[in-house]
């Protein structure tokens, strides 16, 4: 008889690797100023680092989705973390190795952690919703928990490192961070990986009909919730200091660390207490809804800004919520369905955000604008930055609209 194998150290690894990999979305947009100051590089190269960030994670998700046969998941989930410190270690290597192609240098560190934290997306959730438990809901927003109060730590790592050490040895907390990952590498080569292939669908093609429309709702409640939870996290910062008046390090103190908390505090606290995910994916939906518009719409500073902050209380399980739903409609959905759908999510927190950003742009130079901005007293910048919140709302609405419906579907299909 087969012993049963132990997964404590498999699920301590996917907690520790989601962890460390929040440094790659982080840590970056801390090193901006230094970088610039370092090598000259422009602010508009600088951020297209953020652009290729995010494409390269989507690109690693599609490989996923249409070719998982290519790919080895055991192998590839024991190697990811370090293929996350091979891309932290090249951005502190850049000054010794790519002296007079810095940015080039740059984008290739980019690329190769990017690849890391696409494959993190596409494996660490199937493979802890693979291990067996008495709580897999808890388990799941463990996990995405972790992430939440990852950013927060590693933003108060980097920060204090910066003020403390100066900018000017960016490169020694590079080198730090890409230590970090080599601790789940190393529990991940000693610990057992569970089955993560999926069992298709049992029922013939209308089984597989039917868990197809159940995936492509279950896809888009994943894309508006990536959306509504993205647009904010990305711009928070920028519509507080531009938008509210709020000084810029008040407002990444108070906005974009709370913001932080909540979103990992009310996944902590599903993962304690929670048990039925449709309705909080539903009030999530509705209340980030409200809180996008009391931040475009409200006058005043402290609405706006509680209105912010609160999106993260309310967008918290949008995206590991609808990995849960999934998962509890669709057993064994495997590792191709959770590529797809970390492919939607990748889509809506690239999407929503440039599109925040394009309506600033484009509302800013209107005379409507203008007239609006004598008006109540504000800039045309802010009432472009109001416009783009109140275009935002469109992302939540849509997606309580999209809840509804995936919860009617399965509740008709149910079993």
């Amino acid at each position: 008889m087969t012993a049963t194998p132990n997964f404590k150290r498999t699920k301590l690894a996917c907690y520790l690797a989601y962890f460390t990999m929040s440094s790659i979305f982080c840590i970056p947009p801390l090193l901006f100023v230094p970088l610039r100051e370092t090598f000259g590089i422009s602010y508009t190269l600088l951020g297209t680092l953020v652009l290729v960030n995010f494409c390269t994670q989507l690109s690693v998700d599609l490989l996923f989705t249409f070719f998982p046969q290519f790919f080895n998941t055991k192998k590839v989930l024991r190697i990811m973390p370090l293929i996350t410190s091979a891309g932290l270690a090249l951005y502190a290597l850049i000054p010794t190795l790519f002296p007079t192609l810095a940015y080039p240098g740059l984008l290739l560190g980019t690329v190769i952690f990017s690849v890391s934290a696409g494959l993190s997306e596409v494996l660490l959730s199937p493979t802890i919703a693979a291990i067996p438990s008495d709580n897999p809901q808890r388990d799941m927003s463990l996990l995405h928990s972790l992430y939440a109060f990852g950013v927060l730590t590693m933003v108060v790592i980097g920060t204090l490192f910066l003020k403390l050490f100066g900018a000017d040895n960016w490169l020694y907390l590079m080198l730090f961070l890409a230590l970090l990952p080599v601790i789940p590498a190393v529990l991940f080569a000693v610990s057992p990986i569970p089955d993560m292939q999926g069992s298709g669908s049992p029922d013939g093609a209308k089984g597989t009909r039917r868990r197809a429309v159940g995936l492509a709702l279950c896809l888009g409640c994943i894309f508006f919730g990536s959306c509504a939870e993205n647009a904010m996290s990305n711009w928070i910062s920028g519509f507080m200091e531009n938008a509210l008046g709020i000084d810029k390090a008040l407002g990444d103190i108070l906005g974009v660390a709370m913001f932080a908390v909540l979103l990992g505090l009310a996944r902590i606290s599903y993962a304690r207490f929670g048990k039925k995910i449709a309705p909080i994916l539903l009030l999530g939906m509705i209340g980030a809804t409200a809180c996008y518009l009391l931040a475009s719409l409200s006058t005043g500073v402290i609405l706006p800004f509680v209105a912010c902050i609160l999106v993260g209380l309310f967008t918290s399980m949008l995206w590991p919520g609808a990995l849960i739903l999934m998962e509890e409609q669709i057993p064994n959905a495997g590792v191709t369905a959770f590529a797809l759908m970390a492919a939607g999510g990748d889509l809506g927190a690239s999407l929503a955000p440039q599109l925040l950003g394009i309506v600033v742009d484009q509302v800013s130079v209107t005379h409507v604008a203008a007239e609006l901005g004598l008006r109540y007293g504000m800039t045309p910048e802010q009432i472009g930055l109001k416009a783009g919140m109140l275009v935002t709302a469109v992302f939540p609405l849509l997606g309580t609209a999209v809840v509804i419906l995936t919860v009617r579907y399965f509740r008709k299909h149910k079993g």
